[in-house]
């Protein structure tokens, strides 16, 4: 009988987002709803010989692996799962199997994160989080928003999301502009934007959001400096990996209010602390990561989870990360 941990399923939809059924009689799973601490993870982790994770919910370092003595597969969301030592996974035999890129239901859900980018748009430049507040509280209207019609919005890369964010901003009557360290002009002319260079997608946009993923190329990209040669009244929108920008300079430029504010669903530290200044920073509006957190994402993510899961607990060959950990004797670490 497998021990099957589902981690970090905060809104606990895992369990009616695929069929569990075809485990019955071969696992046992628990659901955890709330993110552990590595401490805690170290210690109520430790029956499992299987862990699902989502995304980069759960760090996964060698620390916590090695005090994990049954663990035997790790299934990810994507290709890699960045918060995953997989060098230490692969010393320790255990099996990191990732998602079927090939999943048809997929292509769909890639609308998930552009659909919550434009709407924190919108709720950004109309201050829908703070108005509604002041609603609830008895109030009324206080603030005053801009149109994005006619305005620019800049896109700090035009992958797939890019590609379809300067979509919505065509739609919205806005100029679309787009930089990234590989874009070349005839591809972004392709989908009617305009490629510019970096600084100037800064000075041009009055909203820049970003889509690029995060890698040792990006890491850092957005500094003092970049936020520098935006617009006052400038909003900055990143639903793509907090440390893209760095966070202590985009607090700096806020509380000065050297822009006029910003959309933010991804953090340096998730959950971010109880008293970081983005949950309390008037001009901020706050999402906790749902960019790809809908019913129709969530279903393929724990399809392609059980998938594995199931060929895993049925003997069969699994797409794995790190096909060296299967040459790694598992049971040599066991007490």
């Amino acid at each position: 009988m497998l021990h099957i941990a589902i981690l970090d399923d905060y809104a606990r939809v895992a369990l009616d987002s695929a069929d569990w059924s075809a485990l019955r009689g071969k696992a046992e799973i628990s659901v955890f709803d709330r993110h552990l601490s590595q401490s805690e993870a170290a210690r109520v982790l430790q029956p499992f010989e299987v862990l699902c994770t989502v995304r980069e919910r759960m760090d996964l370092p060698r620390s916590l692996l090695e005090r994990l003595s049954n663990l035997e597969l790790i299934t990810i969301i994507g290709p890699s799962l960045p918060n995953l030592d997989m060098d230490a996974a692969t010393d320790l035999g255990i099996l990191v199997s990732h998602s079927n890129a090939a999943n048809p239901a997929g292509a769909r859900a890639l609308n998930a994160t552009p659909e919550l980018a434009w709407g924190l748009i919108i709720a950004t430049v109309r201050h829908l989080t703070h108005e509604s507040r002041r609603m609830r509280e008895g109030g009324w209207q206080s603030t005053v928003g801009v149109m994005l019609a006619g305005r620019t919005l800049g896109l700090l890369g035009l992958g797939r999301i890019g590609k379809r964010m300067a979509e919505y901003g065509r739609v919205f009557g806005m100029t679309v502009v787009a930089w990234s360290q590989n874009l070349t002009a005839e591809a972004a002319e392709a989908v009617g934007v305009r490629r510019v260079e970096k600084d100037d997608l800064f000075r041009l946009a009055d909203v820049l959001s970003i889509h690029v993923r995060l890698s040792e190329r990006t890491r850092g990209l957005v500094t003092a400096r970049e936020l520098a040669l935006m617009k006052p009244e400038s909003y900055l929108i990143n639903t793509s990996r907090g440390p893209i920008v760095v966070e202590a300079d985009l607090i700096a430029a806020l509380r000065a209010r050297r822009i006029a504010g910003a959309g933010l669903d991804v953090y340096d530290v998730e959950p971010p602390p109880a008293d970081h200044p983005f949950r309390t920073l008037e001009n901020v509006t706050v999402t906790p990561h749902l960019g790809y957190v809908t019913h129709e994402t969530l279903r393929v993510f724990y399809s392609d989870t059980l998938e594995a899961v199931l060929a895993f607990a049925s003997g069969v060959p699994i797409r794995v990360a790190n096909p060296a950990a299967l040459t790694h004797a598992r049971q040599a670490r066991r007490p």
